[in-house]
């Protein structure tokens, strides 16, 4: 048999098998099971899949090799970019911290369901308990070994299972391996029959909530990447008309140097002094702005990449092309009746098929605080076998299995309802969460009508403003050509050209904003709608929308006018005779 060193190896080997897995297998395994319940609940809610993980150049790397100095020189780094708005996108879902977040939370709903999935399953325990005994003179004596395992489960009845078994191996290593292993095997049971049976169960109730739970986030993550990419393209469209300010208002600057210098020319013999001192005010004004709304533009850029997980040391360019390609394309439409729009966003919006799936699950807390109203009728069973040898000490033999060593009992454990104030006092609040969760539901529905009409008011607004700015745009160049005709012959002064200049100024920066504005104004229309999707490489410039409108669901907006001139206010104002 095996001598001291011989247990200690068998010791050690055992200890060495109960430290477990490695860590990374743990995190292997994790990640494996919360990926794939992602997969199996988008296929179930939207019939499609997306790659879907969490790992970041970090990821693979030991926490304590990461040291500050190291994010420190990342967040030092230069370097110079270059970018149109699909790569500022797909910038944005590599390196937006805020976006990471988001889907660690998901991540983590993911892995809270695991969980609660797992006490369904066999639940495996192990233990040992290795005790040893001596004297003054040195001598040890390894007593005992106990290892004891088993499993639990919970059961969807609202049941539960427990067995467990507890074993003596040290007479095995003592050298009688007829002497046995086995000395306890237990079994227990308990299941409720009125009380908590089923779907009350709270074991149950915490696994149905944890995968409805999961439903909600996935469809709020579904949301959430659209409103990403959505305000991604308004942030980026919103430098770019912000640059284009930038290089209007140098070029109103260059414009007021000029008239500045033309109209010191002048001074000597036909131009007061107090026109030269004016066309200076308004030449330094010009220069005040146009440095005010360069400090800005390059402000706003700074929180771009901060949005962008940028380092703001990099130098970032961004291409204007898409701003032309917006000109191009023109002012994008969504005709749609509002109503038609209001019944498209409760079908698709995942904000409002959360609110109506969190009614539902109010209504549940209902019956389950109900359900605790009921006497509790409990049955509760267990067995046993055990084996006691000559000495006094838990042991089996395998050859010597005697079945009247078994022990059993059964029993009904009954709780009745003598006082149930707790239970009372809880179903009572149910209803009051319930009345005001319908409230809820009903301010979720009434704030989304009222958006869905603002939006679209909205959307036309912008539009006819555009319509009367690019006229107006027009209108600014004409005055500016020829009050600098009229000022050259003397028939006009620099107060009225100054006048003529700022209009067009203010017309030229107004008109892009009012683009990027109309844009930003379709966009939200869309997302609070429900139907914008943005796996399209230019998604802002496509119409999710009119192929699939049939007749009855277009509509005008709720601003229209005909030919897109004013009509008298009364029509908006009174009620139709």
């Amino acid at each position: 048999m095996c001598g001291p060193a011989g247990r200690s190896a068998a010791f050690l080997a055992l200890a060495a098998v109960l430290i477990g897995c490695s860590t990374r297998h743990y995190r292997k395994s994790a990640d494996k099971d919360v990926y794939r319940i992602i997969e199996q609940v988008e296929a179930q809610i939207f019939k499609r899949t997306n790659a879907f993980t969490i790992d970041t150049p970090y990821s693979t790397r030991d926490p304590k090799t990461i040291l500050p100095a190291e994010i420190v020189e990342d967040r030092m780094a230069t370097n110079r970019r270059v970018i149109n708005l699909r790569d500022t996108l797909d910038l944005a879902v590599r390196r937006s911290r805020e976006y990471q977040n988001q889907k660690e939370q998901l991540y983590l709903r993911a892995l809270a369901l695991t969980g609660q999935r797992h006490r369904f399953t066999p639940n495996f325990f192990g233990s040992v308990n290795p005790s040893a005994s001596g004297d003054g003179n040195g001598n040890v004596d390894l007593d005992a070994l106990k290892p004891e395992v088993g499993f639990s489960q919970a059961f969807k009845s609202g049941g539960s299972l427990s067995v467990k078994l507890i074993n003596d191996l040290m007479r095995y290593y003592t050298g009688d391996p007829g002497t046995a292993a086995l000395s306890v095997m237990s079994v227990d049971i308990a299941q409720p029959l009125l009380r908590g049976f089923g779907r009350n169960s709270d074991a149950v109730e915490a696994l149905t909530q944890a995968q409805r739970s999961l439903i909600y986030s996935i469809r709020s993550f579904d949301q959430y990447q659209r409103q990403f990419a959505v305000g991604i393209v308004n942030d980026y469209f919103g430098l770019l008309g912000q640059k284009d300010s930038v290089r209007n208002n140098y070029t109103n600057y260059l414009r007021r140097v000029e008239t500045r210098r033309y109209t010191e020319a002048r001074a000597v013999d036909r131009v007061r002094q107090s026109e030269v001192d004016d066309a200076r005010t308004q030449e330094l004004n010009a220069r005040i702005m146009y440095v005010n709304s360069l400090a800005q533009y390059m402000s706003q850029l700074d929180a771009f990449k901060v949005t962008l997980g940028l380092p703001l040391k990099e130098d970032l360019y961004l291409d204007d092309g898409d701003l032309r390609e917006l000109s191009t394309a023109g002012l994008g439409a969504v005709p749609i009746d509002r109503d038609a729009g209001f019944r498209i966003a409760i079908a698709k919006h995942a904000d409002i098929l959360n609110a109506i799936d969190s009614f539902e699950d109010v209504k549940r807390r209902v019956r389950l605080a109900a359900d605790k109203l009921k006497p509790g009728v409990r049955f509760q069973g267990s067995a046993s076998y055990a084996v006691q040898d000559s000495t006094n000490s838990w042991s089996y033999h395998y050859t010597r299995f005697n079945p009247d060593q078994f022990r059993y009992n059964f029993g009904l454990q009954i709780d009745l309802p003598l006082d149930r104030l707790a239970e009372r006092n809880d179903y009572r609040g149910t209803l009051v969460d319930f009345e005001r969760e319908l409230r809820q539901l009903s301010l979720t529905l009434d704030n989304f009508k009222e958006r869905i009409d603002r939006g679209l008011r909205t959307l036309e607004q912008r539009r006819l403003n555009y319509i009367s700015q690019l006229d107006g745009l027009e209108v600014a160049r004409r005055r500016v050509e020829n009050d600098t005709l009229l000022l050259e012959a003397g028939r006009t002064d620099v107060q009225r050209l100054r006048q003529s200049q700022d209009a067009l100024i203010e017309a030229q920066n107004d008109l892009v904003f009012t683009m990027v504005d109309h844009l930003q104004a379709r966009l939200q229309v869309l997302l609070d709608l429900g139907v914008i999707t943005t796996d399209h490489p230019s998604f802002w410039l496509q119409d999710p929308l009119t192929a699939t409108l049939d007749e009855s669901q277009q509509g005008p907006p709720p601003l229209q006018m005909p030919d897109d001139n004013p009509i008298p206010p009364d029509q908006f104002l009174e009620p139709s005779s």
